[in-house]
C-alpha cells in the first residue's frame, strides 16, 4: 500500500449499534474498505451482543458494556490471526450486532386444519391460533445456523422458521395429547405450557429463548361446532314433555290477541298436550302393551257410556251448528267458545 493509500484510508475507532431499524435482529457495522483501530472502543448496549468474524469464521464474542479492542480483549481473533504480543496495528475484522430484546406479541396460527382423533366426535379438524414472545439469548449460535453473512436478518425472517417448528410441534401435541376437544378448548392455559415445554429445545438450538407460548383459540369446522351447539341447547331444555306444554302456554295469549286465532287454540292446545305426554309416556306405554297381551281378554267389551251433553266438546259442537245455521253471530260464537275454552283450560 502506497503511502497516500495509507493517509486517506480511514480507521474505524467506535463500533456501536443505535438499533434505529424496528424487527431489525442482526445488523453489520458497515466496514466498506476500512480497518478497525487498535484500541478502538466497543459499546454493546444492555439489550444486545456483538460478534466477531474472521475471513468467515466465528471468532470472539462481546456482551454488554463498553470494551477497548486489544489483542487481550480479543483471544480468539489474535490466536486465529497469529498476532504476536507487540501487535497495535490496526486491523479487519467484520462485526455483527445482535438484539436480545425480548420480543413480544409474536402471532401463530395453523394456516390448514390439523386432523386428530377425537374420542367424542371421532376424526375432527382442529384450528389453532395464538401468540409467544422470546429473546436471542447465544448470539453466536443464532449466527451461525441462521442470520449468516448477510448485511441485516431481520425478526420476520426468523420467524417464518420459528412458525414452522410452532406447527409441527403443535400438530404432534394436540395429536399425542389424547384430551378430547370440549377438554382441550377449556385449558388452553395446560395446553399452551404443554406446547411450550416441547418448543423450549428446538429454540435453544438457534440460540433463542422461549419465554411465553399461549394458545389463544381453538376451533372447529363450522358445521361440527353447530353440531355441537344444537347438543348443548337440547341439555338446557332438559325435559322434552314439560318445554312442549310451556310453549303451548306461551301461545295461547298471543293467538288471542289475533282476530279468528282464538279458534285454533283448542287444536293446538291439544297438540302440545300430546306432544309433551308422548315422550313421556313412550314407557308407560310399551309396559301398558305387555301387560295387555299376558292378560286374557274379557268376554265382551263393556258398552261405551253415553256422551254427556254438557260437556266442554258437546256444547262447542253445539254453538257450531248454531253458528252453521246462521241463528248467531260470529262475535257471539268466538265469546261463547272464549268462555267455554276458558273453563276447559282453568
Amino acid at each position: 500500500m502506497g503511502l497516500g493509500s495509507f493517509i486517506k484510508k480511514q480507521f474505524i475507532d467506535i463500533l456501536q449499534w443505535t438499533e434505529d431499524g424496528d424487527g431489525v435482529l442482526v445488523w453489520k457495522h458497515p466496514m466498506e474498505d476500512n480497518e478497525i483501530q487498535y484500541g478502538a472502543s466497543l459499546t454493546v448496549r444492555e439489550s444486545q451482543q456483538a460478534v466477531f468474524i474472521n475471513e468467515g469464521k466465528l471468532a470472539d464474542v462481546f456482551g454488554p458494556g463498553m470494551h477497548t479492542l486489544t489483542t487481550q480483549t480479543l483471544p480468539v481473533l489474535t490466536y486465529l490471526q497469529n498476532w504476536d504480543k507487540l501487535f497495535e496495528s490496526p486491523f479487519k475484522s467484520d462485526v455483527y450486532f445482535v438484539s436480545t430484546r425480548l420480543q413480544l406479541g409474536r402471532k401463530w396460527g395453523t394456516p390448514q386444519p390439523i386432523t386428530i382423533r377425537d374420542k367424542d366426535f371421532g376424526m375432527v379438524r382442529l384450528r389453532a391460533f395464538g401468540s409467544y414472545s422470546y429473546s436471542v439469548t447465544d448470539a453466536a449460535k443464532l449466527f451461525s445456523a441462521v442470520s449468516g453473512t448477510r448485511e441485516e436478518y431481520t425478526r420476520d425472517e426468523l420467524e417464518v422458521q420459528l412458525r414452522n417448528l410452532v406447527l409441527a410441534t403443535i400438530t404432534n401435541t394436540l395429536a399425542a395429547s389424547e384430551v378430547p376437544f370440549l377438554d382441550m378448548a377449556g385449558n388452553q392455559l395446560l395446553m399452551g405450557d404443554a406446547v411450550k415445554q416441547h418448543l423450549v429445545e428446538p429454540f435453544a438450538n438457534y440460540g433463542i429463548a422461549l419465554d411465553a407460548f399461549v394458545v389463544e383459540n381453538i376451533s372447529l369446522p363450522e358445521e361440527l361446532q353447530k353440531a355441537i351447539d344444537t347438543r348443548i341447547s337440547m341439555g338446557m331444555i332438559g325435559n322434552m314433555g314439560t318445554y312442549a306444554q310451556y310453549q303451548t302456554a306461551q301461545a295461547i295469549p298471543l293467538a288471542a290477541q289475533n282476530e279468528g286465532g282464538i279458534a285454533g287454540i283448542g287444536a293446538s292446545l291439544a297438540a302440545g298436550l300430546q306432544f309433551g305426554q308422548m315422550m313421556a309416556n313412550s314407557t308407560a306405554s310399551n309396559m301398558a302393551a305387555a301387560t295387555a297381551a299376558a292378560t286374557p281378554a274379557p268376554a265382551a267389551a263393556a258398552a261405551a257410556p253415553a256422551a254427556d251433553p254438557n260437556s266442554p266438546e258437546a256444547r262447542l259442537e253445539k254453538l257450531k251448528g248454531l253458528l252453521d245455521k246462521g241463528l248467531i253471530s260470529a262475535t257471539d260464537y268466538d265469546s261463547a267458545k272464549a268462555e267455554i275454552l276458558k273453563q276447559l283450560i282453568g
